[in-house]
């Protein structure tokens, strides 16, 4: 399956446009950091619904410790409760450091990035939600979270941009950040089934 993803960064989205261009799925961020909505969430979430889209969350993490990624994932808890969401293909922990945020304030060793990986996806998994998973880049994956360590049920969504995936265990791959519908820029994603 073809999809995108969408924040509130992409402004006002022709929904309308993204069917004509044939995709499928959206993964929305829900929110980032220390109880952070994104703006856009429900709007995203309701015009992909109403437009016949499948969608996902993520949520981009600001954790540096453990803690910190529990209470990203009991965020995401109460944000899907309280607007009735269960998302067909899953909430993503957005881990990555695109801003520099860890690096300016203490970068996680990799065994607490992944530590932080198995809290966010068991929290989670606690409560009910069966399919949680991993965003990160191929360098990520493979350089600093342990995937080894975390369980074979782990879902990866691997950001390598090109015309290739190079992470077998991969569920979903973003291979641009420029994939133009009608104009607007957007992440294109593709979902394997």
């Amino acid at each position: 399956m073809k999809g995108i993803d969408v924040s509130y960064h992409n402004g006002i989205i022709d929904w309308q446009a993204v069917v004509n261009a044939e995709i499928e799925f959206v993964i929305i961020r829900l929110g980032y950091g220390n109880r952070h909505l994104d703006t856009k969430f429900v709007d995203n979430v309701n015009g992909a619904l109403d437009a016949g889209l499948k969608i996902g969350v993520y949520y981009y993490s600001y954790a540096l410790d453990v803690e910190a990624a529990k209470g990203e994932a009991q965020f995401v808890q109460e944000i899907l409760h309280e607007n009735g969401i269960n998302p067909e293909l899953g909430i993503w922990f957005d881990m990555e450091d695109a801003d520099g945020y860890k690096e300016r304030n203490g970068m996680p060793d990799n065994q607490t990035i992944t530590d932080m990986c198995s809290a966010f996806i068991c929290e989670l998994n606690n409560v009910g939600y069966c399919y949680v998973g991993i965003y990160a880049s191929y360098w990520w994956l493979t350089n600093v979270i342990d995937t080894k360590q975390l369980a074979d049920y782990v879902p990866y969504w691997n950001a390598q941009w090109g015309s290739k995936n190079d992470f077998p265990r991969a569920r979903m791959w973003q291979f641009t950040d420029s994939l133009d519908i009608n104009g607007q820029m957007f992440d294109g994603n593709e979902y394997f089934e």
